[in-house]
């Protein structure tokens, strides 16, 4: 049943491609007015194009539905506050608020620069900011609202994405911190973790082994040999279509939905979880508080038992 959204507005960030794309098509096929928020740039956040905004909106248009696109950037507070009023002026409400728009800059932490850090924190972590802090205005005066925020596998640990695991948790964080702020005005804010094919996911590195893969299976080579780890990889987002993300967030967005706030769920393929909220192991008391002899005596038989290295020092 379509026009489970009719009548609400929609702000998509990074509605160009991928994930964002879908999430912008499905919004509209639900009835909803749609600000598809697309810089354009490349997958390292250079450069820019309206084409991809442009595209997605005659999609749009093309079903019958309403959009406009934006080409703002989300870093900036004053690109930020112009999405949100483009929407205010044109439909005069916000109902919704879809985070997407991220770019990567991959590298060992001991290798990443300082601009490498800054500028995938900056479009990730303050660019969910930059629009929230303005929607959530609009939302609070209109006693409701929907806030779709984009988290990730990574920010649980990732290797050489310092920067990018240390965004999307802190996206986590901040998730959490809008539902105590905006539930009472009726408004809900939850994450995903997408797993995908994009652009994003899909690295060059990944696609040419693909590629080789392909190649060598083509030559009747590629059965002799097992699959990589990288190729594995390849394998298994590959067949996870960044459309099958887009459902979860028109449910989300629904009157159905109003329970769930401060959340956040690993979506891709056939799976969709929800994550434990974090919380105590275990716990050591110790009257007058804890010192260093006290502790080597207990650590390792009560808060460290079982606890495992996750990548411990390699010989050499």
């Amino acid at each position: 049943m379509a026009g489970r959204l009719e009548g609400k507005v929609a702000i998509v960030t990074g509605a160009g491609r991928g994930i964002g794309r879908g999430e912008a098509l499905a919004l509209a096929k639900e009835g909803a007015r749609v600000i598809v928020n697309d810089f354009g740039g490349t997958a390292s956040g250079d450069g820019g194009d309206a084409t991809p905004a442009e595209e997605v909106v005659a999609e749009i248009k093309k079903m019958g539905g309403e959009a406009l696109p934006n080409f703002g950037n989300v870093v900036s507070m004053a690109d930020g506050e112009a999405i949100v009023k483009q929407a205010m002026d044109t439909w005069g409400r916000l109902d919704i608020l879809v985070n997407n728009a991220g770019i990567l800059r991959d590298r060992i932490i001991f290798n990443m620069s300082e601009e490498e850090w800054d500028a995938v924190i900056a479009v990730h972590l303050k660019g969910h900011f930059t629009i929230t802090r303005f929607a959530s205005i609009v939302m609070r005066q209109q006693r409701g609202g929907r806030i779709i925020n984009t988290s990730s596998e990574s920010g649980l640990g990732n290797l050489g994405q310092a920067n990018y695991a240390a965004a999307k948790e802190g996206i986590t964080g901040l998730t959490r911190t809008l539902a105590l702020d905006l539930g009472k005005y009726g408004v809900t804010a939850n994450a995903l973790r997408p797993r995908a094919a994009t652009r994003l996911t899909l690295s060059p590195e990944m696609e040419a082994a693909r590629i080789r893969r392909q190649q060598m299976a083509a030559q009747g080579g590629a059965a002799a040999q097992p699959a990589s780890s990288t190729e594995q990889a390849v394998a298994g987002i590959s067949a996870m279509a960044p459309e099958l993300i887009a459902p979860l967030v028109v449910y989300l967005c629904t009157d159905a939905a109003a329970n769930i706030n401060g959340r956040d769920f690993i979506i891709g393929g056939d799976e969709i979880s929800i994550m434990s909220l974090p919380t105590r192991e275990r716990t050591i008391y110790k009257q007058g508080g804890w010192d260093i002899d006290s502790l080597e005596k207990v650590f390792q038989s009560t808060l460290g038992a079982g606890v495992k290295n996750p990548k411990p020092a390699e010989n050499g």
